[in-house]
């Protein structure tokens, strides 16, 4: 582990230089390297993490420069993605104050980068500290100009969608949720922070079924669609899962558990403050298409039509005052 320190002297009547110091750890070459990579997303679900998912990221890279980022201190991700294949580096940089997300050194290795990871943590330090700095721009530019895999798992997932549930003012329950749609606790943000296109209009959350979030994700939907008049999308990943989308919008699900594809056009019944959510629809609010992960990625999803390609099942979820449905018909 090493410390980044740009410092300077200066006499009283000059401006002071900024101080940076920006926890990063670097496995493997340091010489930066251009590779050529391809587009695509890696939403991964939480706990264990996917190696297959992994992988796929590293082949997009082309070998290149892995970084990971995070807020809290851990190097873990260094030799694990260096034991899953060929990649130049893999570097760690820890941002956990608008300092070091204001570190141009910072914003320079992330464009260096030719595979972009967000670790889990706390969205809520990832919106807070990130949003609206260089650090921003840079993924947003691996994204958009340079075109190079970007993932993340828990929390870094959670952020990788145009809209995207900040947990700003802490995390909410799917009971919760049901019974207020409008608590406070629901902070949504949208189209103001990562400009994934493959996610356009898209929420995302992980550690699905394991922590009961279904009620709560088709609250964000109900709020989506009522606030901002546009038809949402979710993708929803179990732990031990991964969905990884490529450059042309096909969804293969990795793992062990099971990623869910979900769209509306209808808009609920009742979603108003202080009030339980009812979206019926006659059982129809929101389509779902569900999908197991396998070591090979046996099923996937094409989501610029909203169609299975392989290995998917269809239901419906609904919502009857604040009480949470599955319909399988």
């Amino acid at each position: 582990m090493f410390f980044l320190i740009l410092w300077a002297c200066n006499p009283k009547d000059e401006p002071k230089v900024p101080v940076y110091t920006t926890l990063m750890r670097l496995t493997g070459d340091t010489t930066d390297v251009t590779t050529t990579t391809s587009y695509g997303v890696c939403l991964m679900g939480g706990s264990t993490d996917v190696d297959t998912a992994l992988k796929w990221m590293i082949a997009k890279s082309g070998g290149g420069d892995f970084v990971v980022l995070r807020a809290d201190v851990s190097y873990g991700y260094n030799p694990y993605i260096r034991k899953l294949g060929t990649v130049n580096s893999v570097e760690t940089i820890v941002i956990r104050s608008n300092s070091d997300a204001i570190n141009p050194a910072v914003a320079r290795k992330i464009r260096n980068a030719e595979a972009l990871f967000i670790a889990g943590g706390d969205q809520a330090d990832y919106v807070r500290i990130w949003k609206d700095t260089p650090v921003e721009d840079a993924i947003n530019f691996l994204i958009n100009s340079k075109k190079v895999p970007v993932g993340g798992t828990s929390a870094g997932c959670a952020v990788l969608g145009t809209s995207y549930f900040s947990a700003l003012k802490g995390s909410v329950t799917s009971s919760s949720a049901l019974n207020n749609p409008y608590s406070s606790y629901i902070t949504l943000g949208h189209n103001d922070f990562i400009n994934n296109p493959l996610l356009q209009n898209t929420i995302t959350d992980q550690h699905f079924s394991q922590r009961g979030r279904e009620g709560r994700l088709i609250t964000f939907m109900a709020r989506i669609k009522t606030d901002t008049g546009t038809n949402p999308h979710a993708i929803a990943v179990d732990e031990e899962t991964a969905v990884c989308v490529d450059g042309n919008g096909v969804a293969t699900v990795f793992g062990t558990n099971y990623a869910f594809f979900l769209e509306t056009s209808s808009l609920p019944e009742i979603c108003i403050n202080n009030l339980p959510l009812t979206w019926n629809q006659n059982g129809q609010a929101v389509s779902v298409c569900k999908i197991i992960g396998t070591t090979t990625g046996y099923g996937s999803f094409n989501l610029n039509d909203h169609s299975i390609i392989s290995g998917g099942t269809w239901l419906w979820y609904y919502v009857e005052n604040g009480i949470f449905h599955t319909n399988t018909n």
